[in-house]
């Protein structure tokens, strides 16, 4: 299967996928990586190479976060490791 770039239409895949599936995930990067520990739910928005936008809920408060990546992702294949990573790296520091 080809990687395919980040494209508008890759990165809506990418957050449904991870809304419906993964919605634990997304709440781990935006307590470990997006500054706010105390989030109660969080959903993904939009991911490009550089990072991932988050709509979060904490403290009765919506908040919309940047998550910045570690290096610009290549393509959809890119994004799924460096995710996987991310929330394995999250899990071990908790």
């Amino acid at each position: 299967m080809m990687a395919d770039l980040l494209t508008p239409e890759v990165s809506d895949r990418i957050c449904k996928h991870m809304n419906d599936d993964h919605a634990d995930a997304i709440i781990l990067y935006a307590q470990t990586y997006g500054g706010t520990p105390n989030a109660a739910s969080a959903q993904m928005l939009a991911i490009d190479p550089q990072g991932m936008d988050l709509a979060v809920q904490a403290d009765d408060k919506n908040l919309t976060l940047r998550v910045q990546f570690d290096h610009t992702l290549a393509d959809s294949e890119d994004a799924h490791q460096t995710l996987i990573a991310m929330v394995r790296q999250a899990r071990t520091h908790r």
